[in-house]
Formats: C-alpha cells, sequence, structure tokens
C-alpha cells in the first residue's frame, strides 16, 4: 500500500540544521533508509515540508517511517494511504459495489 508522508519541519530547527550544514546529509540519510517511490519539497503552513511516498505491506511499518523526522527535526507528522490512477481503476468494481448498496 502506497503511504504518503507529510513531514513539517519547524522553522527553528530547520534553520539550525541549514546553519550548521547537517540538513542535506540528514534528510539524504532518511531518504536513504525509507527508499522512497518520490519525494517531493515545499511549503506547508509557513515551513518547510517534504512529502515522501513509499510502499508498505504492514502498518507495523509506519513507526519506521515517521520516527527519523520526529528526532532528526522535532517534526510534525501526518501520513496517509495514497493512490496512483492504476490503483483506482483497479477499485471501480467495489466502488460501484458501493455505490449500488449505499448511494
Amino acid at each position: 500500500m502506497r503511504v504518503m508522508i507529510k513531514a513539517i519541519f519547524p522553522v527553528v530547527a530547520a534553520n539550525k540544521a541549514i546553519t550548521d550544514g547537517s540538513l542535506g546529509d540528514t534528510i539524504g540519510s532518511i531518504l536513504s533508509d525509507l527508499k522512497p517511490e518520490a519525494t517531493y519539497f515545499g511549503l506547508q503552513e509557513g515551513a518547510r515540508t517534504a512529502f515522501v511516498v513509499v510502499n508498505i505491506t504492514d502498518s507495523s511499518e509506519i513507526p519506521r517511517l515517521v520516527e527519523p523526522f520526529f528526532l532528526a527535526f522535532n517534526a510534525s507528522v501526518e501520513c496517509f494511504p495514497v493512490m496512483v490512477p492504476e490503483d483506482l481503476i483497479a477499485a471501480g468494481p467495489d466502488i460501484g459495489a458501493t455505490v449500488q448498496k449505499y448511494g
């Protein structure tokens, strides 16, 4: 199952990592461990934010995915399931059955 992790880095913690030169190495290390399908960086809530898409097979993997962001940056982290178009197409019959039953 694909999961998107959104990690919002507090400005003070991210600024410290930038000024001491550790930001790139730390993010690189985390991403090397997570082996993401895709990674994007942007702004959310006025702070630097990472959006990381990974594949998991069990919910017990979630701590392994999010703890590095908590520990390294004191980040605010959310994770939620996401789909690519092929996943949505595959879900079509189930969506149709649900519409028939509850719609």
